[in-house]
């Protein structure tokens, strides 16, 4: 039995690169059109987000908003969540509408083939383990944050190698940003894809993902000091909401 869930879910897996990148390629003519600067950059993040859905539907998956704190349309904000798969990247897409957003993502994801391309042009690349790299970034955020987008950081860094984690420790950088250009932190609580799209091969598979899109955090007349407490607090509500079901998760398990 566990042969034929292997067999399955590598199956499933490498349908999600093909109808990936077959959407991409079906959807090329407009995102080369809007790429190539921030003026045109609402207009790719439509087509980004249609990308999303068709991929994400397109692989089975589905989800709903156990709850969802209202959002001001065109307002520049730090979104974040919880880093545990790539289908992380489509989530944030479907969920963030009128708040069009540029990734800070490493670097390594744009050696993929044609995704890799447009994620470079979109996206701010980041190699945090060159100091240098990480005051470029926040050079780059400054640039798009003045131009009216707002940012997508996943503060953990990573995804981490033990699937027993929770939720791993959060790096100050989403922080730092959103304290230096006053802009709220929307925290943002995905559920359950660790489980149905890991990094491994041979695991995972359609599934409904939970989502809790928390209050956003004022940084309004905030200094540096105030970082960790900021931190602090948008960590503290994603791990309730994905402890609960986490613990929701094992108990079906078991």
């Amino acid at each position: 039995m566990k042969y034929i869930r292997t067999f399955f879910s590598v199956l499933w897996r490498t349908w999600f690169y093909l109808w990936m990148l077959l959407v991409i390629l079906l959807l090329s003519p407009l995102l080369l059109a809007t790429i190539w600067s921030d003026s045109t950059y609402p207009s790719f993040y439509k087509i980004a987000r249609l990308w999303a859905k068709l991929t994400f539907y397109g692989m089975g998956m589905s989800y709903h908003k156990e709850a969802s704190y209202p959002l001001e349309k065109g307002k520049s904000y730090m979104f974040i969540a919880n880093h545990s798969s790539m289908m992380d990247i489509l989530m944030m897409l479907l969920l963030v509408k009128d708040n069009p957003f540029v990734f800070v993502g490493k670097k390594e994801l744009a050696k993929l083939p044609i995704f890799g391309f447009f994620y470079k042009k979109t996206c701010i690349l980041v190699d945090r383990k060159d100091s240098k790299s990480r005051y470029q970034v926040f050079q780059s955020a400054q640039k798009k944050l003045n131009s009216g987008l707002s940012i997508c950081i996943f503060p953990e860094g990573g995804v981490p190698d033990d699937r027993h984690i929770v939720l791993d420790s959060f790096k100050d950088g989403a922080f730092r940003l959103a304290i230096d250009h006053q802009i709220p932190v929307v925290p943002i609580a995905l559920g359950y894809l660790k489980y149905y799209f890991p990094f491994q091969w041979g695991l995972g598979k359609p599934g409904k993902v939970p989502v809790v899109i928390l209050p956003p955090i004022s940084t309004q007349g905030m200094k540096q000091d105030h970082k960790k407490e900021v931190k602090e607090q948008a960590y503290q509500g994603i791990l309730e909401v994905v402890s609960v079901w986490e613990r929701k998760k094992i108990k079906k398990v078991a």
